[in-house]
């Protein structure tokens, strides 16, 4: 038994499966007959062990009383929970086995041995039953608490579901925050806890420890990190006078006191009134310091002086101050918008370059139509992606609750497609996006350059964005190629690529910074936008399906058909279907809502039906 079913998540708690080992020393085998048994020869308890129904019944309507405990207090319900066998349960409940029995060396109720399994079905068989999830077992441990310990999530979802109460305390006074930040090393379930909005500061009944102090005792950093985050106090001193961060200092690990000093530095600045003010507009300041950048770094290409050492430490001394500036001004949290602060600074100048160095140069000014639309056409549709939701799967914390239930007793809480995070059942196509903390519908990709997600909601609009971005760009290289040809002296075809190079950059330096501005973003704009289609028509899948299949191709002894998959309709059913464009009646697009999609069902005429 010990060597199937003992497997704690530490060192510290295994002598609490131990003890439940040492009740009999008897194996205990997943399957209903693994081993070859006559159950003629079977006592009642082997046979409970091993799931012999049949004899069982035998035994008990012979004149077992299923009530009677062995000699170490342990009932037959217990065995029968601890080794999942349901239908042993129902039958011994209905021949008048207690539910709630103590026994074992740790005076523990079936509930408890079940719970430490990890047998969930068995929880909830056991919960309907009428088993009391309050009971504390002999080391002072509730249900919620031994879910906890063993760190068996989706149980912990289920009991606080069903109405046990996030901040229950243990005999010690210890809240199951306060046990997984002291015992359970790594995110969960404290991640998962915090959902549920348990009291940061609670204190335990002896050191008088909150869920933090504990973590740092424990030398837990991701559950210093989650709790923090979520707001716990700093301040509160233990029964010792000891704050979290002295009891960091005290076990002198370096980065979790670089930690709490971290945060209370960034505490004490939002009582700041200046620097309240200055978050509050953090991203107008942080696009004004990228516009400020970008045309400095210009204006140091344009100076009259030759010295490139000259240019390249003015260059060093710019960007030093710029990264000092972001680190002081500018939160993490704010922080991700950098790189869409920095291309919509480059669009700005792309654009001014435009209007003041290319324009004068025009004698039509009816063909720069275009370029005026392709630019206004590039800010609406960024706009439009970056304000759009994206399919952000949303639901209230009463559906939660209910879903969790439903999916726990339909056998259907699978961790692979339930969100811990957001609490939800995951639809089809759609992932947790860890930066904008939310499941999104067939999620696409977290945009670096947009600063949001891409799901079903903007999509379209982000492939609008890049194709705009493309032409303008492209109408810049071809704009500054004329630039060159009437406004400098040199020519590619008389004096050759290195002289022409050298001779447009010191004729007009800030046109030649332009113009690899205009280069970089033509490159990786037109060269994704044409992934994209190709993914979207020929494939009908997103990015991130595409590069999970791939990954999966590699790892796989079986080449993976990134072409055959139930999304994939044929190219125009699939461009109908993204666009949702009826193509003047050639197509017909199926409308599949990807928020509430969870079940695929291809029927005729490849149609999908929810």
């Amino acid at each position: 038994m010990c060597k199937n079913h003992c497997h704690g998540p530490h060192r510290s708690h295994m002598h609490s499966c131990h003890s439940i080992c040492r009740e009999r020393d008897v194996p205990v085998l997943p399957g209903p007959h693994p081993v070859a048994e006559d159950p003629g020869t079977c006592d009642i308890v082997k046979a409970t062990q091993y799931g012999m129904l049949e004899r069982c019944k035998e035994l008990v309507e012979a004149g077992y009383d299923v009530r009677q405990p062995d000699k170490e207090n342990v009932t037959l319900l217990h065995w029968a929970a601890i080794n999942n066998r349901q239908e042993l349960v129902k039958y011994y409940i209905s021949k008048g086995a207690v539910v709630d029995q103590l026994g074992g060396d740790l005076n523990s109720t079936p509930l408890h041995w079940a719970i430490r399994q990890g047998h969930l079905p068995m929880v909830i068989l056991l919960l309907k039953c009428g088993a009391d999830p309050s009971l504390i077992d002999g080391e002072g441990f509730s249900s919620i608490h031994l879910a906890v310990l063993f760190q068996h999530v989706p149980i912990v979802a289920y009991l606080i579901s069903k109405g046990q109460n996030i901040d229950t305390a243990d005999f010690n006074g210890l809240t199951p925050l306060m046990l997984s930040a002291q015992k359970v090393v790594g995110p969960e379930p404290t991640r998962f806890l915090l959902k549920f909005n348990p009291s940061l500061n609670a204190v335990d009944n002896v050191q008088k420890n909150t869920a933090l102090h504990w973590a740092v005792t424990s030398g837990n950093v991701s559950a210093v990190e989650l709790l923090l985050e979520a707001g716990a106090n700093m301040d509160i001193k233990n029964v010792k006078g000891e704050t979290a961060l002295d009891l960091a200092i005290q076990t002198q690990n370096r980065f979790m006191i670089y930690m709490l000093m971290e945060e209370a530095r960034m505490r004490s600045r939002r009582n700041n009134r200046l620097l309240r003010i200055m978050e509050k507009y953090e991203l107008s300041l942080l696009l004004a310091s990228c516009l400020t950048l970008l045309w400095a770094i210009g204006y140091i290409m344009n100076l009259s002086s030759d010295s490139w050492l000259l240019k390249g430490c003015l260059l060093l001394f710019l960007l030093a101050g710029m990264a000092l500036l972001v680190r002081q001004f500018v939160g993490l949290k704010n922080l991700r918008y950098l790189p869409t602060a920095l291309m919509l600074s480059s669009v700005f100048w792309m654009s001014v370059t435009w209007l003041f160095w290319f324009m004068p140069d025009v004698t039509n000014t009816i063909f720069e139509i275009p370029v005026m639309f392709s630019i206004v056409g590039l800010l609406y549709f960024f706009y439009k992606t970056w304000r759009t939701d994206p399919g952000y799967v949303k639901s209230s914390e009463k559906d939660k609750k209910e879903n969790i239930v439903a999916l726990a007793e339909a056998g259907c809480l699978d961790f692979r497609t339930f969100c811990t995070s957001c609490l939800v059942r995951k639809p089809l196509r759609s992932v947790h996006c860890l930066l904008c903390d939310s499941c999104v519908a067939r999620y696409d990709q977290h945009s670096l350059w947009i600063a949001q997600c891409i799901g079903v909601g903007n999509h379209h609009y982000y492939l609008l964005f890049l194709s705009f971005l493309t032409v303008t760009s492209v109408w810049l290289l071809y704009r500054s190629l004329l630039y060159w040809s009437n406004h400098c002296v040199t020519s590619y075809h008389a004096d050759g690529a290195w002289t022409y190079f050298t001779q447009i950059t010191s004729c007009s330096p800030w046109v030649s910074y332009i113009f690899m501005l205009a280069c970089f973003h033509t490159v990786w704009a037109s060269l994704w936008l044409t992934t994209q289609l190709y993914q979207i028509a020929f494939l009908g899948l997103t990015s991130h399906e595409r590069m999970s299949l791939l990954m999966e191709s590699k790892s796989s002894k079986h080449p993976v058909s990134l072409r055959r998959n139930p999304y994939n309709l044929g190219c125009f059913q699939n461009l109908a279907d993204f666009f949702q464009c009826r193509c003047f009646g050639m197509v017909k697009p199926n409308g599949v809502d990807w928020t509430k999609q969870y079940n695929v069902h291809m029927i005729k005429k490849n149609v999908y039906s929810v």
